[in-house]
């Protein structure tokens, strides 16, 4: 929105209508021409600072989907390590586990056996 200059009444007076008029559509003028020069600066400022945020925005998404990509091959090998050492781990539990069993399943048939041997032979 222009601002209008306007001058005081013995500006008016002094030099006359003509001349105030005509100095003060100049500086209309100068300021309509500032304005719009204003306008284009702002303008391509703008479209500089669009430009180096879409920039720094796809450098910053790179970085990111990069450091994703780290993290997802670390996880995925310690996952790994870890389902290597869990498997390790329960094969030699369930090895002693099968250990323990076939003990408890041989003295449990010795005791058996016994038994009833002791029974047969006192019969």
């Amino acid at each position: 929105m222009p601002v209008t200059a306007k001058l005081s009444q013995k500006f008016y007076e002094k030099f006359g209508d003509e001349i105030t008029n005509e100095l003060v559509e100049w500086f209309n003028a100068v300021d309509a021409t500032y304005r719009a020069d204003l306008r284009e600066l702002n303008e391509l400022n703008f479209s500089r600072f669009d430009a180096k945020l879409g920039e720094r925005l796809a450098e910053s998404d790179a970085r990111w989907e990069r450091r994703l990509a780290e993290f997802d091959v670390t996880w995925e090998r310690r996952i790994a390590e870890l389902h290597t050492q869990l498997k390790a781990e329960l094969s030699t539990g369930l090895h002693g586990l099968e250990t323990k069993l076939l003990r408890w399943m041989f003295g449990f048939w010795v005791s058996t056996l016994i038994g009833l041997g002791a029974l047969f032979f006192r019969a």
